[in-house]
């Protein structure tokens, strides 16, 4: 079946015995024996539960993965992912990172042991230098947030694949894509993770992360941190997690026509000196992209030519939203310097370019027209 099919028909009749055409939701925290030694297979809902059962399989399939893992947010999937290390790894990460990645690698896992390199995963030279013997993982996000740079997720993996004395794992942050437009375990890497408050649910009204794992040793070992932890997914929010994926294809594809719209109209606005999207044909690894995903997303971020605008822009905006997050049919806008790279120390994001120029827009599905005629009279000045 095709992508489309397989969204909607995601946790269809789970419930054999009634025939639900949607998953229930099994609001329990425990389940009865049938007997002493005997499971239904559900046992405590820490462990596992019907409902987030069903759309961790869900997410696992649309990722042509192993395993899927259902967190109670974005950042306890990165957390569990980081918890397969230990004191002494070393990890690599995309500097033009989400800044809660940075801010728990760098204030939380640090002082526990793990060293942390981070660099431009644009650059594979890059890359390659930052590898040390003690090196276990690379983290990557393509597109990068905010300046939405392109990373070959297929030459990483062969870097890694080279003559190391161990393997390195690869992580690919697929949030801005979603699987309907990019699969990085099909291109090689080990392990994926969304945010899934995003795309995947697309109605900024459930926290969520998940992990899906592309081989059942890296499966056994997530399980398990899952299952120790308890930083999993409540019933009611999987049940709204399974809900919004099922139109994970229609509003991608609403989303990404959008975009363009939006994109190229902003390059034309005399007070614009830059638009980062990867579907712009002059974007940097637009032809990786390509090869790569089968689309460029709704996310954009560009750049004005005076600091005082930002302040303008977001108090004027009527149709975009000033708010944090990004994915959900609603159309928002941020301001990444203060808000979600606020975190990240100055000198870096001032080399990076997350400035006090730098707007990021996460475009919904309204209509593009109301979109760009919100924007215009916003930078009017």
């Amino acid at each position: 079946m095709k992508f489309a099919t397989r969204v909607v028909q995601a946790g269809l009749v789970t419930d054999k015995s009634t025939g639900a055409i949607s998953t229930p939701i099994y609001q329990t925290a425990t389940f009865r024996h049938p007997a002493l030694g005997q499971s239904t297979g559900f046992d405590y809902s820490r462990t596992q539960n019907p409902t987030r059962k069903a759309v961790e399989e869900a997410v696992a399939n649309l990722e042509e993965g192993h395993a899927g893992f259902a967190f109670a947010s974005g950042m306890a999937a990165i957390t569990a992912i980081l918890m397969l290390y230990r004191p002494g790894d070393h990890i690599i990460l995309t500097e033009d990172c989400y800044g809660g990645t940075y801010r728990i690698l760098d204030q939380l896992f640090t002082q526990l042991g793990l060293a942390a390199t981070f660099v431009d995963t644009a650059n594979l030279e890059e890359v390659r230098s930052a590898i040390r013997a003690n090196t276990r993982a690379i983290l990557v996000e393509t597109p990068t947030n905010p300046l939405m740079k392109i990373a070959d997720i297929r030459s990483i993996v062969s870097i890694a694949r080279e003559n190391f004395s161990h393997p390195l794992d690869i992580i690919v942050d697929n949030t801005f894509l979603s699987p309907y437009f990019q699969r990085p375990l099909t291109l090689g890497a080990d392990m994926v993770i969304h945010s899934g408050s995003k795309y995947l649910s697309g109605h900024n009204d459930v926290v969520c992360g998940i992990v899906v794992t592309g081989k059942p040793c890296l499966s056994e070992r997530i399980g398990f941190i899952q299952n120790a932890t308890g930083s999993i997914l409540g019933p009611q929010d999987s049940w709204l997690l399974l809900r919004g994926l099922k139109t994970l294809a229609l509003r991608m594809r609403e989303h990404q026509e959008n975009a363009a719209k939006v994109a190229n109209w902003l390059k034309k606005h005399p007070h614009v000196t830059a638009v980062y999207y990867p579907g712009l044909p002059e974007h940097p690894g637009k032809d990786i992209q390509e090869a790569q995903a089968s689309g460029y997303g709704g996310m954009l971020s560009f750049a004005i030519d005076h600091p005082g605008l930002p302040q303008q822009i977001l108090r004027k905006v009527k149709v975009f939203q000033f708010a944090e997050s990004l994915g959900g049919v609603e159309s928002l806008i941020t301001f990444p310097s203060v808000q979600t790279h606020a975190d990240m120390p100055y000198e870096m994001r001032k080399r990076l370019g997350i400035n006090e120029c730098l707007l990021r827009v996460s475009v919904g599905i309204e209509d593009a027209d109301d979109l760009i005629a919100d924007l215009e009279q916003a930078l009017s000045k």
